[in-house]
């Protein structure tokens, strides 16, 4: 089936703790953002908006093809700034809008597909991604998020911890080899427009807090999320230097 048309919003602040300036740091030799920017434009949005409370990152963009939309500087999440865009541009409350973090310079067009095509075809009104996990390493590290899903591939929780816990083998064995279904989680998530305004309205929930992962605010107040396994391998994200000095030797490498 064809997807409908959707769009694309890209949060990119300057003041990343871990990475300051991170959007605009360079990556083969241009701004981050300006690949994510092309990422999205190769999906064949419909629009693709970049928002920022920063007119250098607003200016590194400006001779592509992208709407930039100023936002607030005080937004706690990207979840907020996007309702803050969805607002100002006016988006239908049907319309399917993707959130592409501007640190995702290589992540693949199909995998954006795909998020938008669970969120479509589930008929939720938030969905997002995952893939396998095969090393224990992740299975156990809590910097990598799990999730775990009902029969109809949705998130039933997202956790830090191992989930779900395969009683008799990790109590014997801890680091044992993943057993299936574990799923990591990538965030990358896709929303109905006019669900955005209520998720930002939504107090904080207690399981949010507990393992300060913010889709569970969504699961707690009832709300479905559609999980579609990527179609292919997602190499990471960029929040490090380290990652940046990788990612610079992998753009030399492909």
């Amino acid at each position: 089936m064809p997807l409908p048309d959707f769009a694309i919003a890209i949060p990119a602040r300057f003041g990343a703790s871990r990475l300051p300036g991170k959007p605009l740091r360079l990556l083969g030799g241009e701004p981050l953002v300006r690949h994510v920017v092309r990422r999205a434009l190769a999906s064949g949005a419909a629009e693709v908006v970049l928002a920022t409370d920063d007119a250098r990152i607003a200016a590194a963009v400006a001779d592509l093809p992208v709407r930039v939309c100023m936002t607030r500087s005080d937004h706690a999440s990207g979840s907020d700034r996007l309702a803050e865009v969805a607002d100002q541009r006016g988006w239908p409350a049907e319309l399917p809008v993707l959130n592409l973090q501007g640190d995702e310079p290589f992540v693949p067009v199909e995998a954006l597909l795909a998020t938008v095509a669970a969120l479509v075809e589930g008929g939720v009104p938030m969905a997002t991604l995952a893939t396998p996990i095969t090393d224990s390493r992740d299975l156990f590290d809590p910097n990598v998020v799990k999730v775990v899903l009902d029969g109809q591939g949705r998130a039933l929780y997202f956790s830090r911890a191992p989930i779900p816990w395969h009683r008799d083998r990790y109590v014997r064995e801890r680091l044992g080899s993943p057993q299936p279904p574990c799923l990591r989680h990538i965030g990358l998530y896709a929303y109905r427009a006019g669900f955005l305004a209520r998720f930002a309205a939504l107090p904080p929930g207690r399981l949010e807090a507990l393992e300060a992962l913010e889709q569970l605010r969504v699961l707690e107040a009832g709300h479905a999320i559609a999980v579609a396994l990527t179609p292919r391998g997602f190499p990471p994200g960029i929040d490090t230097e380290d990652d940046l000095i990788r990612a610079e030797a992998a753009l030399r490498d492909a």
